[in-house]
């Protein structure tokens, strides 16, 4: 069975190589791409393969006229919950890869999910490795209880902190709290200086040239630490593989899962 798939930020950074592999794949096929900027062109023409020869649409709605069995968000943080939530309200499952959502967004396409009896798969980061520093973490905090997080990006990513980040406060909130020597109330200085609070866990931004998404979760303990840390390089190509598994997993489930290892098998 083919799985018809909508991408909605197709001529981005993931987007263009992730619809190439659509392509490749003998599962999938590309029935709708999103991209604001390039609206109403040809996506052949605008990233150079004969193969993507279908009409760019300005908007998820628009693009989800097409009969579709997924959508795929790659489209940024300011549009995500909006692109998500009208897909799940056509009965088209979704899976985000767009960084941006809060708690409550979240707690909004859980509800939206079953109410349209939908699946809806969420990763922060689609990486083998981001998902292996989630699992890790995970298993650590059932040993140390005490813990921060701090999250690396470009200088040009305008949210923070990164879904990467978020998705790791989420997780490691369902093993434990961290333990705190002095509450952050207590903070002599600026309360700021000691990140936002996520989920109990404390999350430090940290936004410069030549990064692109780095996160450690860092473990403290008595004369001793344990830092795990996953590091992203320049291209996109550690994403496309977790994706097409999300992609073909999304229609086996109702309502939201977050992070990737729960469908891993």
């Amino acid at each position: 069975m083919t799985i018809t798939i909508c991408v909605a930020g197709a001529t981005g950074w993931v987007g263009q190589p992730l619809c190439a592999a659509i392509a490749n794949a003998g599962d999938m096929q590309l029935v709708g791409a999103v991209a604001r900027t390039h609206a109403g062109r040809s996506l052949s023409e605008v990233v150079h393969d004969p193969r993507l020869d279908l009409k760019v649409s300005g908007s998820v709605a628009q693009a989800l006229e097409s009969p579709t069995d997924v959508l795929v968000d790659y489209a940024g943080a300011a549009a995500v919950k909006e692109n998500v939530l009208t897909a799940i309200r056509q009965g088209v499952h979704v899976v985000i890869g767009s960084s941006g959502l809060t708690e409550a967004d979240f707690a909004e396409i859980e509800q939206a999910a079953l109410a349209h009896r939908v699946g809806v798969i969420a990763a922060g980061n689609f990486s083998i490795t981001a998902v292996l520093l989630a699992r890790f973490a995970c298993e650590a905090a059932r040993y140390l209880k005490h813990w921060e997080i701090i999250d690396y990006a470009s200088d040009a990513k305008i949210d923070a902190p990164s879904g990467t980040a978020r998705e790791l406060a989420y997780r490691l909130a369902e093993v434990a709290q961290p333990q705190l020597t002095h509450a952050i109330g207590e903070t002599i200085g600026p309360k700021e200086s000691r990140g936002v609070t996520l989920n109990g866990s404390q999350v430090h931004s940290i936004r410069l040239p030549s990064f692109v998404i780095s996160v450690e979760a860092i473990f403290g303990a008595a004369d001793e630490r344990l830092t795990i840390r996953h590091d992203a390089g320049s291209g996109a190509a550690p994403y496309i593989q977790g994706t097409l598994l999300a992609i073909r997993q999304a229609g086996r489930h109702v309502g939201l899962i977050r992070g990737l290892d729960r469908v891993l098998g």
